[in-house]
């Protein structure tokens, strides 16, 4: 009986979360739709300019009457609308191939980017962190708050080029840009992990340290428990929630695309697709991307509640009630 109640409950929050997502994930596009509008240029001009020529003032027109630019902007707004509601999400004006195709064959790469960063970090933050809180304010606590500070305060963009400099150009070691491997993937990898296993780490060490001063450690300890199955039993359990928030947050960004990595990289994912369609005024891709943001971000903090609800008594206790 009560896991049928705890089911249901679950059941109905996703639905209610679901429900409540229409009406953001249409004014998300609605308000990027018009802040395109109203940018600087156009995408006849891009793309005319990116070919070099110079078309007249007829051509300008009538490839904007192909297009639809000539209607007004809500009657845009809702041509396109209507297509996504019908599994059309037009063609892109620059390649003039179909944005969901180009979009999922940009995908692939992000994912790959996503799960090998966020392994590296999961495997280096939580035992430093663990570490370091175990440490306090002892001299591996010191050197690994110093470690964590830097890599927190290092821009990504310097610090890929830093690490181009080092491992493409000087030692040659692995390729600069380009997807053409495994090999291709580390350098972008280490580059994202080194400033979310930074974040992680200080965390993570906050958590643990947090917990260790409560009443349920010091019992333990009372009663002879070994001090390595109170971190890893207890300590590390409790600080699951703050992890589990951390992991929500980068698998959402991550998902999305990081743009300027992957524009440094040249690592075809949807961040460096959307760059490009930002930069041609490509409207059709930059909506599409819009939506795979809103969506992704809407549902990884779905199942980040979900995660909270399982992971700890107190949340679900309220909840049911």
């Amino acid at each position: 009986m009560y896991v049928r109640r705890r089911r249901c409950y679950i059941v109905k929050y996703v639905l209610k979360r679901l429900f409540m997502v229409i009406p953001i994930l249409l004014g998300i596009t609605f308000l990027s739709f018009a802040l395109m509008q109203t940018a600087s240029g156009d995408v006849i001009d891009a793309i005319y300019e990116q070919a070099g020529g110079v078309p007249s003032e007829e051509i300008v027109a009538a490839k904007r009457a192909e297009l639809g630019l000539d209607k007004p902007f809500i009657v845009q707004y809702f041509i396109w609308l209507g297509g996504v509601l019908t599994g059309n999400m037009g063609n892109s004006y620059v390649s003039n191939r179909p944005v969901f195709q180009d979009f999922m064959s940009h995908l692939p790469a992000t994912v790959i980017l996503t799960l090998s960063s966020i392994f590296i970090t999961v495997l280096f933050s939580i035992p430093l962190g663990i570490l370091s809180a175990v440490k306090h304010n002892k001299i591996t606590d010191y050197i690994i708050r110093i470690l964590t500070f830097v890599g927190n305060a290092m821009p990504g963009f310097f610090l890929s080029l830093v690490l181009l400099y080092l491992f493409s150009v000087q030692l040659k070691w692995l390729p600069a840009t380009g997807n053409n491997g495994f090999v291709s993937i580390i350098l972008p990898t280490v580059t994202l992990a080194i400033a979310m296993t930074a974040k992680y780490t200080r965390q993570v060490r906050a958590a643990v340290l947090d917990e260790l001063k409560k009443d349920y450690v010091l019992g333990a300890r009372s009663r002879g428990v070994k001090e390595r199955i109170i971190l890893y039993f207890s300590v590390l359990k409790s600080s699951l929630l703050t992890i589990v928030t951390l992991l929500g947050l980068s698998i959402g960004s991550l998902l999305g695309g990081t743009a300027i990595i992957e524009s440094i990289f040249m690592w075809p994912g949807v961040g460096k697709l959307a760059v490009d369609a930002i930069t041609m005024r490509d409207y059709p891709v930059i909506q599409m991307y819009v939506i795979w943001m809103a969506v992704i971000f809407v549902v990884i903090n779905l199942l980040t509640d979900i995660i909270y609800y399982y992971l700890d008594p107190r949340i679900r206790l309220q909840k049911e009630r």
